[in-house]
């Protein structure tokens, strides 16, 4: 363990502090990592998770392309290894490692490669009823990821779709059950499924949306009801998902069932039962707000992500599905990545990276002493607003 806690985000390396040589910098980062990449062999689970949990941080925070090339087959065996002898947080974390290797790899040859290794260990763990429902998690999370970065063969595509299928619905009420969705151990794997099914769904052909829409659409309003906010939250964007596909194959696209579905999600969208969690009830009304308006009026609110000078525009419910999943898996590094990494920006259409000089990127950074300042008047104005209302809730209090 002890060999595995001396990283530290290589992005803060040169923050505020005197000039330093990047290139020794680099030299030093890849020292580090062939040293994690030696500790995933190791004897000791701890030692190798810390390694594996190293190894994501430093992944999801640099662009490591050369570096990774010349040892994709040496991760690619320690990430199997690890997969298939490793207990659930081992394998969490090697799952996790392996949707990272691919975001760096892109979409090619390499990337193939790995998955074909890969692909068929993560899909016996997830229709493995006997493996943790933590790992099956991890392993359905990582193959739809993966999947949807290298998979040009359509073949491929629609058998790990079969395969998060034969997961997700099993939450689906039998018929005989008319009071909805209880929520159970498994529902955690369940919404994991859904949602890299989801994501998959995104990149197949028309014909095959509509088949799956046929299939889906009628069945999912009843994961509405699941006692988990989270299966609501999955279903209900799932949902919207849906139909914003369906108006593209169909723009004359009807739904039966239209008015009971636009009741439930309305009823979503302000629930107040007392019995819920207040953080459960405002998530859960803030998404099915935006549900509703796009299953009822075809619209979606749209949203500014900033990363450096540039600006993107999430303005539809693709968009959004493919950005919160890499979102989930990259963490704070999302925005470097969206500025550096060729695959995410080419998912996104986002064009080759900005190159900026050292001019523009010292004028748009802000000195730790002004960030000081800003943060101490912002506390201040903070403090005096604060004050006032707990000066009239005071002047309340003596009034009755």
């Amino acid at each position: 363990m002890s060999h595995c806690s001396g990283f530290s985000d290589p992005a803060s390396f040169t923050e505020d502090g005197p000039e330093v040589d990047e290139e020794a910098t680099q030299e030093d980062l890849e020292y580090k990592l062939k040293g994690f990449i030696d500790l995933t062999l190791d004897k000791s689970a701890k030692t190798r998770q810390a390694a594996l949990e190293s190894l994501k941080s430093a992944f999801s925070s640099k662009i490591l392309y050369e570096f990774i090339m010349e040892r994709r087959m040496t991760l690619t065996d320690s990430i199997e290894r690890c997969i298939k002898k490793g207990k659930s947080e081992e394998l969490c974390a090697a799952a996790g490692l392996a949707c990272l290797l691919c975001v760096q790899m892109g979409s090619g040859i390499e990337s193939e490669e790995i998955f074909k290794t890969l692909g068929p260990v993560l899909k016996k763990i997830v229709s493995d009823g006997t493996a943790s429902i933590q790992a099956r998690q991890a392993c359905a999370t990582c193959l739809g990821i993966c999947c949807f970065i290298v998979t040009d063969d359509i073949t491929e595509l629609y058998s790990t779709m079969e395969c998060l299928e034969s997961v997700f619905t099993k939450a689906y009420p039998r018929d005989r059950d008319t009071n909805g969705v209880s929520s159970t151990p498994s529902t955690v794997l369940h919404i994991s499924a859904l949602l890299a099914w989801t994501l998959l769904l995104t990149i197949c052909p028309m014909n095959e949306v509509k088949k799956k829409i046929e299939m889906h659409l009628h069945k999912l309003p009843s994961m509405l009801s699941c006692d988990d906010v989270n299966m609501r939250i999955a279903a209900g964007e799932t949902l919207a998902l849906l139909f914003e596909l369906a108006r593209e194959t169909d723009a004359d696209f009807f739904y039966e069932d239209m008015e009971l579905l636009t009741e439930k999600l309305r009823a979503l969208a302000t629930d107040g039962n007392k019995h819920r969690a207040k953080v459960d009830k405002r998530k859960q009304r803030s998404v099915f707000r935006d549900v509703l308006r796009a299953v009822e009026e075809r619209d979606f609110p749209t949203e500014t992500v900033k990363f450096g000078p540039e600006r993107m525009y999430i303005d539809c419910w693709v968009k959004k599905q493919t950005y919160d999943t890499f979102k989930e898996i990259l963490g704070s590094g999302m925005q470097y990545h969206l500025q550096s990494n060729d695959f995410l920006r080419n998912v996104f259409e986002l064009g080759p990276p900005v190159m900026l000089d050292a001019a523009t990127l010292k004028t748009m950074k802000i000195s730790r002493f002004e960030r000081h300042l800003y943060n101490s008047a912002a506390f201040k104005a903070r403090t005096k607003a604060r004050s006032k209302c707990r000066d009239k809730r005071a002047d309340v209090g003596e009034f009755f």
